[in-house]
């Protein structure tokens, strides 16, 4: 008797966001760097790779009240917003950047004013002991929702138990604000040129997640922040969610055409692994 083909698990809404900056501080025209965190080897998503900041969504995130303090809210929708929302949070509790500015400026806070705003609040949004509207609310801030641009969207493939269904955006980073790994979920970090990550991964000295390097590689197209940014803003966004093929004994993974990404399928490993697909 055959046994009941097992239902996939249902994808959790999640959030990733590239933080770029400059290779040279004040000089726009040079190549671009990102901000990439290496995963503590005893969490059990992408054990040990270097991703992007990122995670969960969490019900605060979408809280109605926090419309009015987002920064373009009226030009963003209700399902997109929560996103963008829990990019800035995940990016504040990962790495310490904190894309907001005090309500009624423009410009985002300055490192000054960051450090105490951290102490306060960083652990707490970390440990699910405050949200980020009781952030806002208590500092009178404004989310900076209109600095993220929408980069990507991957859907974990049915065949995988840890399921993700996640939006990936782009960022300009603070000039003055300093990004460093929070020591628990990420144990290291890194500014690193895109195409670099893509040579050192290829050499062995780095472990990348599918989805990773496929970003990575149309990252490396952009060159510079501004051209990544204006390359996002006009490209769009496609739903990927591999899938695998089998031919003449081996199997590859595939991602669907018009996303932007070249090289769209990939051997998967002889043994039957599956190239982790997630941030």
């Amino acid at each position: 008797m055959n046994e009941p083909k097992k239902e996939a698990a249902p994808p959790r809404p999640a959030t990733t966001v590239l933080l770029l900056r400059p290779s040279k501080t004040g000089d726009a025209a040079s190549p671009l760097e990102v901000f990439m965190v290496v995963r503590h080897h005893q969490i059990d998503s992408f054990s040990g790779a270097l991703v992007f900041p990122g995670g969960k969504l969490e019900e605060a995130d979408g809280a109605a009240s926090l419309r009015s303090r987002c920064g373009g809210a009226d030009k963003i929708g209700d399902a997109e917003l929560k996103f963008r929302v829990a990019g800035v949070r995940e990016a504040f509790e990962e790495c310490g950047v904190l894309l907001a500015r005090k309500r009624g400026q423009k410009a985002l806070i300055a490192a000054a004013d960051l450090k105490s705003i951290e102490e306060r609040w960083r652990a707490k949004l970390a440990k699910d002991e405050a949200s980020i509207l009781d952030l806002v609310e208590a500092e009178d801030l404004e989310i900076a929702t209109d600095l993220m641009v929408p980069y990507a969207h991957w859907i974990t493939p049915t065949f995988v138990p840890k399921r993700f269904d996640t939006w990936f955006f782009l960022a300009e980073a603070p000039q003055d604000q300093i990004a460093l790994h929070d020591g628990s979920e990420s144990v290291d970090s890194v500014w690193i040129g895109a195409q670099e990550a893509i040579d050192e991964a290829k050499a062995g000295k780095r472990t990348l997640v599918h989805a990773t390097q496929k970003n990575l590689e149309l990252l490396a197209e952009g060159k510079t922040v501004a051209g990544a940014i204006a390359a996002a803003a006009q490209r769009k966004i496609v739903t990927v969610q591999p899938w695998v093929e089998e031919k003449e004994g081996k199997r590859f993974l595939h991602i669907p055409e018009g996303a932007g990404y070249r090289n769209l399928v990939r051997e998967m490993p002889a043994a039957g692994g599956v190239p982790q697909t997630g941030r």
